[in-house]
């Protein structure tokens, strides 16, 4: 599993690295550089499916002297599909309270449910931003929900190289190209949604949903 530097790091270091990250020349903005739904799942200490009880602004640190919050979401959980072996039952998650680090909002009190991906800090905190893959439950595909416990995990070694212009190309046999931002000028489109990055057993990765191979045009995206 790639390793993450922010289970390293207390959340308090955490808000002060994503203010560092931010960039500059964006104000407030919060950026995040695009990732398929597999890489989320591979990157990230924590998989649950949740509904959100409550929400409580809290300090982000017991130094009185740093002013930084956090939001912190009382959880239900309903189904962990990675994190075991760091956590069981997870009640509480937290995430910047600025938009400006990336903070999350989610509907509390509501009957809707969401996919959440996240770390786990050195103090056993779960955290979130969204930079992390956070959706709505009822919007994930069958294929995305079905990838979540095996398809997703098994690949974490093919990569997924982003294709933003034609042509684009790969440099390694475990690589897929990635085509939604070029096809549909959004990152979560038809790609995302029903194909797995899977690895075959020379070691090729490519694109499959279930038995059936890639669509002809994302085939001819990699050949100029």
């Amino acid at each position: 599993m790639p390793w993450s530097p922010l289970a390293a790091l207390s959340w308090a270091l955490v808000l002060r690295l994503l203010a560092l990250l931010r960039s500059p020349g964006l104000g407030e903005a919060c950026t995040c550089a695009p990732a398929h739904p597999q890489q989320h799942v591979c990157h990230s200490a924590l998989v649950i499916r949740a509904k959100i009880s409550s929400e409580k602004v809290v300090p982000a640190s017991e130094d009185p002297a740093d002013t930084q919050k956090m939001i912190r979401y009382e959880i239900k959980q309903i189904k962990m599909f990675k994190g075991f072996d760091k956590a069981k039952d997870v009640q509480y998650v937290y995430t910047p309270f600025d938009s400006s680090l990336c903070g999350v909002k989610l509907e509390t009190n509501s009957q809707k449910q969401y996919l959440l991906t996240g770390q786990i800090l050195s103090d056993g905190k779960v955290f979130i931003h969204l930079c992390n893959y956070i959706e709505p439950w009822e919007d994930l595909s069958l294929v995305q929900r079905e990838s979540l416990n095996h398809h997703y995990p098994q690949n974490c070694g093919c990569q997924i190289i982003t294709c933003y212009a034609v042509p684009c190309t790969i440099s390694a046999p475990n690589e897929c190209l990635w085509t939604d931002w070029l096809l549909e000028r959004k990152l979560y489109g038809y790609q995302a949604q029903h194909y797995v990055c899977m690895k075959h057993v020379d070691g090729i990765c490519s694109w499959y949903r279930g038995h059936l191979r890639l669509r002809k045009e994302y085939v001819d995206i990699i050949q100029p």
